[in-house]
């Protein structure tokens, strides 16, 4: 049976596209295949991480949305781009990037409902044994879909206050819509601290399992989101971590 992997955050700014798209790459990597949206609708940008052009997305997961195409249309094949090896397979649904549509999005909005039954046919069309949901941050609706139709739920946060309250409000909404499987996911954490006892911290704080731990990488960012890390320098500290998250995805 095909499993559904939301990645969220409460907040911006905590890595979530790329660690969708290095954690989606990884289990592609291994045999899979794998379907990623991008449902950051206002802001979306994990399209860079999969080197898809703008003038490459002829259709976008907008014109799903809008009845405009089938959503599978809107489906592109990046295997090739990521370096992922048959028999795996890695599809991206980009939304789109026009200005003009973006602000079409946030003014008329779109049946929520449309998403769930796009995913269906995603999975269906595309024979996906994975598929990852790039979520906009914070708690909406949509959200609530993501959150709601998800096998397995991985809450990005920093070690930053604001970070840990906002996870906790999310964990608590992920909770009450009986989230199949809850991961927690700390990223960015800066080298003074000890790894191990922040996880346990995170740990006991939300009750919850810490699939992993990354450290803030300037290798990372000196990729500039130009390509997926983990394909492009394998054997780096931060994709041996998404390799274990991503074993802890195909193993539960």
């Amino acid at each position: 049976m095909p499993k559904v992997v939301s990645i969220h955050s409460y907040r911006g700014g905590t890595g979530k596209s790329n660690f969708t798209a290095n954690l989606a790459t990884t289990v592609a990597s291994l045999g899979n295949r794998v379907g990623v949206v991008d449902t950051d609708v206002p802001s979306p940008g994990i399209h860079n991480l999969f080197c898809l052009e703008p003038e490459q997305m002829g259709k976008t997961l907008n014109n799903y949305l809008w009845g405009e195409s089938p959503i599978e249309e809107a489906a592109y094949d990046v295997s090739v781009k990521t370096g992922v090896e048959s028999p795996g397979k890695l599809f991206l649904v980009p939304s789109s990037v026009k200005a003009d549509e973006i602000a079409r999005i946030l003014k008329d909005g779109y049946d929520v409902k449309l998403l769930n039954d796009g995913f269906r046919s995603l999975v269906k069309a595309l024979k996906l044994d994975y598929l990852f949901i790039d979520t906009h941050p914070g708690l909406s609706k949509e959200t609530f879909l993501s959150i709601a139709i998800s096998h397995v739920l991985i809450l990005i946060l920093r070690p930053d206050k604001q970070d840990y309250q906002g996870t906790a409000i999310t964990v608590d909404v992920a909770r009450q819509l009986k989230v199949r499987k809850m991961l927690l996911a700390i990223n960015k954490a800066h080298s003074k601290l000890n790894l191990e006892a922040l996880k346990q911290k995170v740990e006991e704080t939300y009750s919850e399992t810490v699939a992993g731990v990354f450290p803030l990488s300037e290798d990372m960012v000196q990729l500039a989101s130009e390509g997926v890390f983990c394909m492009k320098y394998p054997e780096h500290p931060v994709s041996q971590e998404f390799r274990k998250v991503a074993q802890q995805i195909i193993e539960g």
